[in-house]
């Protein structure tokens, strides 16, 4: 895959990643991304929030070109590299400059399907970010590891007072990878007033 040449190189080379990850690179970074296509839905809306290099927003986009990714990253430097991605590998994604809590982006952004983040922040704050972005049954994707089960426990109440559902935790590509990628699925539903917090319920998957 080309995404990985660049990777290993250019990416090593501005520090997008660290040399030791060149080794694991597909297993830890490209397949642990592209895997999630499994829980997203045909022509989705799909916004990755603080893609950084691509992660994963670029494996996404090659392994589902139905897809609408919008590669969303406040970072010049970053912002650049994932335009030379595009452009490189000629991707239909859309790279933007910014931040989710801005105001300009949550009007450029909303009423996204899907909003997918890797190692950008604890579950609570990722969903107060990630919230007005999308649309009403719209979902947030959290790629989580170890961390998965604490932050549903810790994060679910404060995730269901601003309008979210009981974080449900999954495993993707269980049939391609050695260690299932696991992650935090949230969908933006109303408020419930008055709703007691409840331990997160894991997936039949």
């Amino acid at each position: 895959m080309q995404f990985a040449e660049l990777l290993a190189a250019v990416g090593v080379e501005r520090g997008l990643i660290g040399p030791r990850e060149v080794e694991r690179l597909w297993d830890r970074h490209l397949l642990n991304s592209a895997v999630v296509a499994e829980a997203i839905p045909e022509g989705a809306r799909v916004v990755d929030l603080g893609s950084g290099a691509g992660l994963p927003g670029v494996p996404l986009c090659l392994a589902r070109p139905d897809l609408d990714i919008t590669l969303l990253e406040p970072m010049a430097r970053r912002v650049a590299w994932l335009t030379e991605v595009v452009d490189t590998l000629a991707l239909s994604a859309s790279v933007v400059r910014g931040r989710a809590e801005e105001k300009a982006i949550k009007q450029q952004l909303a009423d996204a399907d899907v909003v997918i983040a890797r190692a950008v922040a604890p579950l609570a704050r990722l969903w107060a970010w990630s919230a007005p972005l999308l649309r009403q049954g719209g979902r947030l994707i959290a790629l989580k590891g170890e961390s998965a089960e604490e932050e549903a426990a810790r994060d679910g109440g404060a995730v269901a007072r601003t309008g979210g559902s009981v974080p449900v935790i999954e495993r993707c590509g269980a049939d391609l990878l050695a260690v299932p990628t696991t992650i935090i699925v949230v969908t933006r539903s109303a408020p419930a007033k008055g709703a007691r917090e409840r331990a997160p319920r894991r997936s039949k998957k």
